[in-house]
């Protein structure tokens, strides 16, 4: 119960923040938060957030940083839509199938944590959204080229980074993005280190903010389209700095890519 009274508080300070009069709906599609329920609280404040939005997760919402119970209150209490990532579905594995998935001590600790109520949650995320009034489709990792998004494979969807590229008489992995040719539009998360992603058909909004990057979302008007240019893109883009190295598996500093890109906050 205090949990979600600090929630509540926190959504409240995001929205007398905002404008005093209903602004027109806004799509805010957020990348990785994992547990920064701080930094989500001030790119929320930032992009003035309110409850005409419609507000999407690209997965990952919990694990690494240090609430993910907060972040699972400001999901379910701003009515957000929540795309699965490979931390939910790891959870998800274990509550289904036992101790036959095994647990580190992180996730272990975190799911001992889950109330009925954050399982629930959950429970009702999605492995692909599609945005059709926005051209584009929302998934966690990414999309396998070789497929149809309505074939996409499960493993693709939650955990794909690279694909090979055959070029000539050699093959190299590159970025899936770079290699998928659309049509439609896809906003993804999952993969950190390249920082920002603004391919043609592509965006990548995990910039590491567990990991001392930023947290990033796009943001976009009623019945607008994802942009196709890069530089129409970015114009798309808010983000705010994480307020510190929140986990760092290596020890060593934030291998994250660093992004000038879009609106910074």
């Amino acid at each position: 119960m205090e949990r979600s009274r600090v929630a509540q508080a926190r959504l409240a300070r995001v929205r007398v923040a905002g404008s005093p009069a209903p602004p027109p709906p806004r799509t805010i599609i957020v990348g990785d938060v994992h547990g920064c329920a701080e930094e989500l609280t001030t790119l929320l404040s930032e992009i003035s957030f309110s409850s005409g939005d419609t507000l999407v997760f690209v997965g990952d919402l919990i694990a690494r940083g240090p609430d993910s119970l907060g972040v699972l209150d400001i999901a379910r209490q701003s009515g957000s839509v929540i795309v699965r990532g490979n931390h939910e579905q790891r959870l998800l594995d274990w509550k289904h199938f036992g101790e036959r998935i095994p647990l580190g001590r992180m996730h272990r600790e975190i799911a001992e944590a889950l109330r009925p109520i954050d399982w629930k949650l959950l429970e009702s995320s999605t492995l692909l959204l599609d945005l059709p009034e926005h051209g584009v489709s929302v998934v966690h990792a990414g999309v396998d080229p070789h497929f149809a998004l309505d074939a996409q494979p499960k493993e693709a969807l939650l955990n794909i980074r690279t694909v090979v590229q055959k070029q000539g008489a050699h093959s190299s992995r590159v970025l899936w993005g770079s290699a998928y040719n659309g049509p439609t539009q896809i906003v993804f998360g999952h993969n950190a280190a390249p920082g920002l992603q603004l391919h043609p058909f592509a965006t990548g909004l995990d910039t590491g903010c567990v990991y001392g990057g930023r947290l990033t979302a796009m943001v976009l008007p009623e019945g607008a389209k994802v942009p196709r240019l890069i530089h129409e893109r970015e114009r798309a883009l808010v983000s705010v700095p994480a307020r510190r190295v929140h986990f760092n598996p290596l020890g060593k500093p934030s291998a994250v890519k660093k992004s000038s890109r879009g609106r910074r906050a």
